[in-house]
């Protein structure tokens, strides 16, 4: 675990470094407005067009040979973006990114299969304690690399040179957790029982409203980063650096709450349970943020609500790998990764057009309304005593390295 932990990592810096830059280098080559939040949210969309199709491929062929093929198509995305001349070499670069954006279902994937039901929702936090810590080194690295004078070139090349690393040091390192038996024996049962469309497949499993609460999730993530930054810019007169600062902190915050204190809440109270605690703090941020006018409401609105959303994801990855038969876990957890990308488009997208139309009040009010849909599947849960996720096929073997 702690291998795919570091390549994870190594990897999100890349990212993370990106992330900054993009909205300065994009006027540069002539792009409009319009075109930085296209160029934002195609990689998303590419996200979501394949994520179920490398989850599904590295049920086939193993999750490391994915990771690391992913990983290469990354490091030449970052390549094509450094030297990149025209606005349209910047969307083809940013296209290409997005649709090897599954590494990051198939990671979870792996995940899943290292892990014993009982500790999976503490593995799912450390997973996502390398995501926090990424996007916390990886914008810092970013802004620091492009200097006053915001040279593109070399964030870029060392993002690439991350993405390499990373392809290379799972290699070496990263023991493949699908292996040539549970495939052989995948395969086998799948054709015992016939093949079955995705949606089918959480049809019969009673996983479709699980799967749409990463759509959710991802709405209400997107929402607060995009609204964030402009609500303490207009009302505080912050800027880049004070903004950083407090996302730094909070995704400090973050990923010690992965890495730590979820696997206990979840051992002592359940998933379910969790889950429904964490949607209904990040709920009570936005109602708060909807009242906020004060420096120090305004920071507690941001910490409530990203705080109770970190918790949501390492629980609700947690509970769709136990409710998915191993033969199709690949699959499935890339198609709950694809309804997280196409989140990242819908979210801004709402969030704009309220704040065009009734400004900041009005644009959190969608996160609360929002909140009401994700908390529903949860709360219907517990009212059928839904707690405990069945395991879903008996070749679930873990082989965990905790």
């Amino acid at each position: 675990m702690r291998f795919l932990f570091f390549t994870v990592f190594i990897d999100l810096i890349g990212f993370g470094m990106i992330i900054p830059i993009l909205p300065f280098m994009a006027p540069k080559l002539g792009a409009t407005n319009f075109d930085i939040a296209l160029i934002i949210v195609i990689y998303s969309v590419c996200a979501g067009l394949v994520g179920t199709l490398w989850g599904k491929l590295s049920d086939k062929i193993g999750r490391k040979p994915v990771i690391i093929f992913c990983l290469l198509i990354t490091c030449i995305s970052y390549i094509l973006m450094a030297n990149a001349e025209s606005l349209a070499m910047v969307y083809f670069a940013r296209i290409l990114a997005g649709s090897v954006a599954g590494i990051y279902g198939v990671a979870s994937a792996m995940v899943a299969d290292l892990s014993t039901p009982e500790n999976r929702a503490k593995s799912m936090g450390l997973i996502g304690a390398a995501f926090g810590l990424g996007m916390v080194v990886g914008p810092f690295m970013g802004g620091v690399l492009a200097g006053d004078d915001i040279n593109f070139f070399v964030p870029c090349m060392v993002a690439a040179a991350l993405s390499a690393s990373a392809s290379i040091f799972a290699l070496f390192f990263l023991k493949e957790s699908h292996t040539n038996d549970k495939r052989a024996a995948a395969k086998q049962w799948q054709e015992d029982n016939g093949k079955t469309s995705t949606y089918k497949i959480l049809a019969k499993s009673g996983n479709r409203w699980l799967v749409s609460q990463f759509l959710f999730h991802s709405v209400v993530i997107s929402i607060v980063s995009y609204l964030f930054p402009l609500w303490m810019g207009a009302i505080l007169d912050w800027g880049p650096k004070e903004i950083g600062i407090v996302f730094g902190i909070q995704g400090l915050a973050m990923a010690a709450m992965q890495a730590k204190v979820v696997g206990i809440l979840t051992k002592r109270f359940g998933e379910i349970q969790v889950l429904t605690g964490a949607i209904a703090l990040l709920s009570c941020g936005f109602l708060l943020a909807t009242l906020s006018s004060t420096q120090v409401l305004m920071i507690a609105s941001f910490f409530l609500t990203i705080t109770g959303a970190s918790m949501c994801t390492p629980v609700m990855n947690s509970l769709i790998s136990q409710r998915t038969q191993l033969e199709y876990r690949g699959r499935i957890m890339g198609a709950a990764s694809a309804m997280g990308a196409w989140g990242r488009v819908v979210g801004p997208i709402i969030a704009g057009a309220l704040l065009s139309l009734g400004g900041f009040s009005i644009a959190w009010a969608i996160g609360v309304l929002v909140g009401l849909l994700y908390i529903a599947w949860p709360i219907n849960e517990l009212k059928n005593n839904h707690l405990t996720p069945a395991i879903a096929s008996n070749s679930d073997k873990a082989e965990s390295e905790l």
